[in-house]
């Protein structure tokens, strides 16, 4: 085995040790597959039932309208899990008494900080994945009449709903180390998603510092093609630099402060 493989052993063994933490908290597991994987199913499920019994009415529930709606479920609740995986992660020992423990044996605080943010990542992913995995094959299967999207459009936008999950992701993770708590990360990122968002991006006269909100951002890099179905209040004119840039500052500066509240707080 070489020195590097050697070197990285201890921090695969971290990352395990609390995935597998992640992974039997059965009640975290439920929540997490019920906002992802349920929450698709159900879309497909009353979209489909409301055409067969009115096709009339309601078309079919494929397509690259639906596409755009469904896409825009995983990726909100899809964040709303990614905040519940995030804070749990993040504070979770510090929650069950433990923190303490595993500082007495003489790990790095700051590897015990990294290795939870991988570990909580690979938790969730396979949830996202499989949610939008639904969402693709439904919306060419049930497509009826409707255009059926290309792998193209089905490719970049899977890639932007992973980005949205993955950005509140980190963004939670880094609250949740700085304040110390599950309950008021979660208030805070979803109050902030869900409501201060659509909210502040309305308002025309706050200008270029609507450019500032990482959501406005994150809209602004949805497909083109699936136009105002995957949409939440207007659309706010950025440059790719400035959308880059904004969510870097928002993601590095959340994981810097967890990082320094979480290696100085009192074991």
């Amino acid at each position: 085995m070489s020195s590097y493989a050697i070197a990285l052993s201890p921090a695969r063994n971290l990352v395990s040790a609390d995935l597998l933490k992640l992974r039997r908290r059965r009640g975290l597991v439920a929540v997490t597959a019920l906002l992802t994987i349920g929450a698709t199913v159900v879309t497909f499920g009353v979209m489909e039932v409301m055409h067969l019994v009115d096709p009339a009415k309601h078309g079919p529930a494929g397509g690259i309208v639906n596409l755009g709606h469904a896409a825009f479920v995983v990726a909100g609740l899809g964040a709303v899990a990614a905040t519940i995986v995030a804070s749990s992660a993040a504070v979770g020992d510090l929650d069950a008494g433990v923190y303490r423990d595993l500082v007495v044996t003489g790990r790095s605080r700051f590897a015990l900080y990294l290795s939870r943010i991988p570990a909580g990542y690979l938790f969730l992913l396979p949830f996202v994945a499989a949610a939008y995995a639904l969402t693709a094959v439904a919306t060419v299967v049930l497509a009826g009449g409707k255009p059926v999207p290309g792998v193209g459009l089905l490719w970049t936008t899977g890639l932007w709903t992973l980005l949205e999950v993955s950005f509140y992701y980190l963004l939670s993770f880094g609250i949740a180390c700085l304040i110390a708590s599950r309950a008021y990360t979660i208030g805070i990122v979803l109050a902030w998603r869900l409501a201060l968002t659509p909210l502040l991006a309305s308002i025309s006269a706050l200008g270029i510092v609507r450019e500032l909100v990482p959501g406005v951002a994150l809209q602004h890099l949805a497909p083109v093609r699936l136009g105002d179905s995957i949409r939440q209040g207007p659309d706010v004119a950025m440059t790719t630099a400035a959308i880059a840039t904004v969510l870097v500052v928002w993601v590095v500066a959340a994981l810097v402060a967890g990082a320094w509240r979480d290696t100085t707080r009192d074991a």
